[in-house]
């Protein structure tokens, strides 16, 4: 619930901002911020949002891609992807991605030290509208005779 609050706070806070021309500093760079309506914004639809990676033993490694596609009339810049736990690591494209494009988001979960039903999850910080889908990646983890 607390998720879906902060969810819709972001969202409400991004529409209502007015930046109107104003330019804001980015990587080193001037980027321009334009306004963007909800109808042209970037869309995301992912192909599968949730991973079950089944049973592993305890210390094994889960590789997995997230694949998606900006199905939405602008760029799509995908600014963070944050996991739960620093034993599973998001890379997401720095590039922005393009309307029609498609892209992933590598996931790598490391389950050394980790025992029993896992549900890790990556949010991801975009401008899409609605926002990007969390990503989960579940399953469960024995020990490893």
């Amino acid at each position: 619930m607390k998720k879906v609050i902060t969810g819709v706070f972001i969202a409400i806070s991004l529409m209502a901002c007015k930046n109107n021309g104003k330019t804001t500093a980015g990587s080193g760079n001037e980027q321009q911020v334009a306004e963007v309506s909800f109808e042209d914004a970037p869309k995301v639809t992912v192909e599968k949002a949730i991973y079950d990676f089944g049973t592993i033993k305890q210390g094994e490694k889960v590789h997995y891609d997230f694949k998606f596609k900006n199905t939405g009339k602008t760029p799509l810049i995908i600014s963070s992807a944050n996991a739960t736990c620093g034993c599973t690591v998001p890379e997401y494209p720095k590039d922005p991605v393009k309307p029609g494009e498609e892209a992933v988001i590598k996931v790598i979960f490391d389950s050394h030290g980790k025992m029993g039903k896992q549900d890790k999850v990556v949010t991801i910080t975009s401008n899409a509208q609605p926002v990007f889908e969390e990503l989960h990646l579940v399953g469960e983890i024995v020990e490893n005779k």
